[in-house]
């Protein structure tokens, strides 16, 4: 063959050769759409849920609510993985209906137990529900709390009428003192051991409060309590509560404002 015929020729095949890559590379972005299109719209993206904020737990409630919070945790570590292992599979409201759905189902669970839990020592809290509901990408907003005027006239009412007969002696008489519950989520699994001791370091703390309050019963001014009780279990808190931050601070992003759940009160 003639190097005049030999050109075309081989720009024929260049041709064909280009048609062919082009052609795979447009079949490769087709798929890639479809994993993060239709199949899964999640590409990229984490499943984020809101952080329940626990009204103050009672001392003989706090392992089980712990547990349950622990559980909520774990939830979100599987549907996350659920996520990541399912990219491309369903339709469009594949996440929503075989992820998020189910998610809302299990915290809706967890969340009536921790009210259960808190219900057989103490006033049963409600509406915790409101934090059940998980999103893609960042956690839906949260409703206030329900309204509960006839439970908070009762123990304002039960408050005055307990300050009113003690006197200034025990302004404390027939109380307990409580404490919030600190929402630690996705501890990193270096750091569990660690915080697991400082959560139970708090619980210890408002135990010894409670026995020094029953002990003192009497004692002081009116402004005993605070002085001599609830101030000082507030700073050994907030040094339990940055040990927890530091601990998590070591391995992985370290929280912040922890010592939100510091101040304790008189119930």
């Amino acid at each position: 063959m003639s190097r005049a015929h030999a050109k075309p020729e081989r720009r024929k095949r260049v041709l064909i050769a280009g048609i062919a890559v082009a052609a795979t590379l447009t079949a490769g972005t087709a798929i890639a759409a479809f994993a993060a299109g239709e199949g899964g719209n999640s590409a990229g993206q984490s499943i984020a849920c809101p952080k329940p904020v626990v009204p103050a737990v009672p001392a003989q409630a706090q392992a089980e609510v712990q547990r349950e919070l622990a559980n909520l945790d774990k939830q979100i570590a599987e549907a996350n993985n659920r996520l990541r292992t399912s990219a491309g599979q369903g339709g469009p409201n594949f996440v929503q209906n075989a992820i998020l759905g189910p998610l809302k189902d299990k915290r809706v669970a967890a969340l009536n137990r921790i009210e259960t839990a808190i219900g057989r020592v103490a006033a049963k809290p409600e509406g915790l529900e409101r934090f059940a509901t998980c999103g893609l990408g960042q956690a839906p907003a949260v409703a206030p709390a329900p309204a509960n005027n006839g439970g908070n006239n009762a123990g304002n009412n039960g408050g005055n009428n307990a300050g009113n007969n003690a006197g200034n002696g025990s302004s404390a008489s027939g109380k307990t003192i409580e404490c919030p519950l600190p929402v630690v989520q996705n501890v990193p699994a270096q750091a569990k051991a660690e915080v697991d001791r400082e959560l139970q370091n708090l619980s210890k703390q408002q135990a010894e409060a409670n026995e020094r309050l029953r002990t003192s019963a009497g004692q002081g001014g009116p402004n005993f309590v605070q002085n001599a009780i609830l101030g000082p279990l507030k700073d050994k808190r907030v040094a339990a509560l940055n040990r927890i931050e530091t601990a998590i601070g070591r391995v992985a992003a370290k929280p912040e404002g922890l010592e939100r759940f510091a101040t304790c009160s008189l119930k």
